[in-house]
């Protein structure tokens, strides 16, 4: 067995697979960039090393200085979790050059599913159905165009080679947004995996998400672990994941299952992995395989009883598995929600921060996994998920009521998630049903309505500005009753009046439009300019494509608030704005 581990990730993975280490008597170490000097995974482990001063966001992925820490921990042993350097085959061969043991899969496995299309093309020869479509890289747009038109037809998918977690997937449903697909997968491909090679293949409309759970030891055993279902999902990341799948029946599980190991067996795959795919109308394609441990992997846990991060690094350390096909057993239903600090009301827009007071649920068949407490920051240079809660229970409907009863436990302080969200379609009738509830996802006026109203704070006076307001909760008892209550309104000095408020220009005129407030586009988050597609002096209307924010791994598209004439564009790519900051002045044309 390993001595020491070193963790190539942050957030709630490191802190998994601290505990899975923990109980099987190994040392760990941490890594860390300078936003990071708080966290709890580095409070955790045995070792924690800095590995700045590199920009946050990519600190995690520099190579040189993982080895670096491997050399100075003695480190036997990397974990890389997920995202980051965990599909990284020039990672995995970098640590057996040194003999350090990468706890994955070999890196020609890596290379063999890393690049999409290879993998559909080994898929195909093995005899797993894919999803109709290209097996080689599309070169340019008008061979997209052609290959969309000619052989597989619209709507189309178009997808990066080395894409993965959402990235670089676009969707063209006619041949006038193939263009504006190809290049976004593209740049998206090149921005995320350094590979802006992209495929197609056909968009199915409303399938289900449907993947495999397998593990592979290194003397050839490869045994399934039943089915997890991903499909509520928004800009094709996932959302809530469940298992068993709603609509999978012993047959068709055994039929995904021979699949999955068959995949897996026919790139020498050894340790935890993921068959992806598609279910729609009976039909089962191969969509792609995930040679790492997956976000989601915690329902097939709580299901079958087995450890996965456990499991995975007992086969990194060369042991059997302990069990065969045969002994695995699915029992009750899981659900998992991701608690992103995201606001669905404004379309999953991105809304990082600093966490006040923090309560995790609790109670039978409930599990939180998590790297944050309370004074944890969510930092715009990461993923936006805070959290993952989990709950089991005998059936899938059990397992919805303990699930909405623990969302109402939850207490994040100060920060906006999608707590709301889950709560409101854990409710509704189409998640009841199983379906894939992909309407309500894409519905902005269903999203807005799961946003709590806003407390109502009186007008200032004309020419002055709102008194600061201040939020307290109070505990007060009606009748016997005790009743939560919230109170909003404007800060008091200490004389018992009002405190004085300076009078102050309005936002608009603060920025230089000099004119009322409406002419101002403002951004909604926190982030940087990725890309700036319009001009001072240029025309727009009404949802004019103004420019791309990226924040926290995510591109966001800012457009136009109103029609009319900009007067002033006050970002440039690369520059850096806060939520709230103005964007552009948009002026009326005669104006």
């Amino acid at each position: 067995m390993f001595n020491k581990v070193l963790i190539a990730n942050r957030g709630e993975i490191a802190i998994r697979v601290i505990r899975a280490c923990e109980e099987l008597g190994i040392d760990t170490v941490a890594v860390y960039s300078e936003a990071d000097r708080d966290a709890l995974h580095v409070k955790r482990a045995t070792e924690s090393y800095l590995i700045g001063p590199a920009p946050a966001a990519e600190s995690y992925l520099v190579i040189e200085k993982l080895l670096d820490v491997i050399d100075r921990s003695g480190a036997d042993a990397v974990h890389p979790g997920y995202g980051f350097l965990a599909e990284n085959a020039e990672f995995a061969r970098a640590l057996e050059e040194r003999g350090v043991v990468f706890i994955g899969p070999p890196a020609s496995a890596i290379d063999a599913m890393g690049s999409k299309t290879k993998a559909r093309e080994l898929m195909a020869a093995a005899g797993v159905p894919i999803v109709p479509g290209t097996t080689d890289a599309v070169e340019t747009i008008e061979d997209a165009r052609k290959i969309a038109k000619n052989d597989i037809g619209y709507p189309v998918a178009v997808k990066a080679a080395a894409g993965g977690g959402g990235k670089g997937f676009r969707v063209a449903l006619t041949e006038d947004d193939i263009e504006e697909a190809f290049e976004g997968a593209a740049r998206e491909g090149e921005k995320f995996f350094n590979d802006g090679t992209v495929y197609l293949e056909r968009y199915l409309p409303d399938p289900r998400h449907v993947e495999v759970q397998i593990l592979a030891d290194r003397q050839g055993n490869v045994v399934h672990l039943g089915e997890r279902d991903c499909s509520i999902q928004r800009r094709h990341q996932k959302l809530i994941e469940e298992a068993p799948a709603p609509m999978v029946d012993e047959e068709m599980r055994a039929r995904i299952g021979k699949i999955a190991t068959d995949a897996a067996r026919a790139v020498g795959y050894h340790s935890a992995g993921t068959i992806e795919g598609m279910l729609q109308d009976g039909e089962y394609f191969f969509l792609e395989m995930n040679t790492r441990v997956q976000v989601e992997h915690c329902v097939t846990e709580m299901v079958t009883g087995i450890d996965i991060v456990r499991e995975q690094i007992l086969i990194a350390a060369g042991q059997e598995l302990k069990f065969t096909q045969a002994d695995i057993q699915m029992k009750g239903h899981a659900i998992e929600c991701r608690i992103n600090a995201e606001n669905a009301a404004k379309n999953f827009t991105p809304a990082p921060g600093m966490i006040t007071n923090y309560r995790e649920p609790n109670g039978p068949g409930v599990r939180v996994d998590s790297g944050i407490g309370s004074n944890s920051e969510i930092s715009p240079m990461y993923d936006p998920m805070v959290a993952k809660l989990i709950v089991w229970d005998e059936d899938r409907e059990s397992a919805t009521r303990r699930m909405l009863r623990a969302l109402g436990e939850y207490e994040i302080g100060n920060l906006t998630t999608l707590l709301p969200f889950h709560k409101a379609i854990l409710a509704t009738e189409q998640w009841a049903k199983g379906e894939t509830c992909r309407d309500l996802v894409e519905d902005k006026a269903w999203l807005k309505a799961t946003d709590p109203p806003a407390p109502e704070v009186p007008d200032a006076p004309e020419g002055e500005e709102p008194a600061p307001t201040v939020t307290q909760d109070y505990l007060v008892e009606v009748s016997g009753r005790r009743f939560d209550v919230k109170v909003v309104g404007p800060a008091f000095g200490g004389g018992g009046g009002p405190a004085s408020v300076a009078k102050k220009p309005s936002r608009a005129k603060r920025s230089g439009s000099g004119g009322g407030g409406g002419d101002a586009l403002t951004s909604p988050i926190q982030g940087t300019v990725f890309k700036v597609l319009a001009e001072a002096g240029q025309k727009v209307e009404e949802g004019t494509l103004i420019c791309i924010i990226e924040a926290m791994k995510m591109e966001n598209e800012i457009t136009a608030h109103k029609a009319g004439v900009i007067k002033d564009l006050s970002i440039e790519v690369g520059g850096a704005v806060g939520s709230g900051d103005t964007i552009a002045l948009i002026v009326a044309e005669d104006a």
